[in-house]
């Protein structure tokens, strides 16, 4: 996969927006690539990747602003991120727009439609993005074929699972300063996985956006960095954030030493 820096905004070039790559090609582009815990073919035997010659992956690019998918659209695929951050987000019977998770490079998008066939969310690119379309179908049936690809799924699926286990404690038991205490740590280490800084980072999402997802009101999260600034806890430009004081954000959550 081509990463994204998330410093720069730029993705690697790539000679078509759309083609289609064998298991081999994505192979060797994962190989050598620091999100290669995430992909679905690592780890596995020769044989075994014989049998994924069988699946097709496609590459699709997404502007910014533009569904990926929306809420009602029949469920297929599934799809990892290559470059770029995308949103996903359901509208409330009220109207109001609930932004329920945040994705980037590594990470697999589309689980929300294999128990109703219909997607139950939408997901939308935050900057021009590019995705790897992983066929479901193909997918599962050469899942009771290579076992190891089965359970590499199954850990994808698990990771989804406690990451919104983690938003629930974030809004059922935490302070608003501790949502975002935690909400930055966790972009910290996710960025730190992909091979990128943890302390200095872009957000891609808007204070909203934010606000959104932690239950919490814009003009809450706008006071609170600026709170954070004035602590020394961390640096606010915009949307360049710079942690001068990982400890102190962890000490917010009864996490450091």
């Amino acid at each position: 996969m081509n990463q994204q820096n998330p410093q720069t905004g730029r993705a690697g070039s790539d000679a078509s927006s759309h083609r289609t790559i064998n298991i081999h090609q994505l192979k060797t582009v994962c190989s050598s690539c620091s999100l290669r815990e995430l992909c679905l073919p690592m780890g596995l035997s020769q044989e075994e990747v014989e049998y994924l010659d069988q699946l097709v992956y496609t590459r699709k690019r997404i502007k910014r602003g533009e569904n990926l998918y929306r809420a009602g659209d029949p469920f297929g695929s599934l799809y990892a991120v290559r470059s770029g951050f995308f949103k996903s987000n359901l509208i409330l019977e009220d109207g109001r727009d609930q932004v329920t998770g945040f994705h980037m490079p590594g990470e697999i998008m589309g689980l929300d439609g294999i128990g109703t066939d219909d997607h139950t969310c939408n997901t939308t690119a935050l900057e021009d993005s590019e995705v790897c379309v992983i066929p479901f179908a193909r997918l599962e049936e050469l899942g009771h074929q290579v076992r190891n690809l089965q359970k590499q799924f199954h850990k994808v699926m698990s990771r989804e699972i406690v990451r919104d286990q983690g938003v629930m404690m974030l809004l059922g038991t935490m302070r608003a300063e501790e949502r975002l205490a935690a909400f930055l740590l966790n972009l910290s280490q996710r960025f730190n996985a992909r091979g990128y800084s943890h302390t200095e980072f872009h957000l891609r999402m808007t204070r909203e956006e934010i606000g959104s997802y932690l239950g919490l009101k814009l003009e809450t999260v706008s006071r609170i960095f600026s709170k954070f600034q004035e602590e020394g806890l961390v640096s606010v430009q915009q949307k360049h954030i710079r942690i001068l004081d990982t400890d102190g954000l962890k000490r917010m959550l009864g996490q450091a030493d």
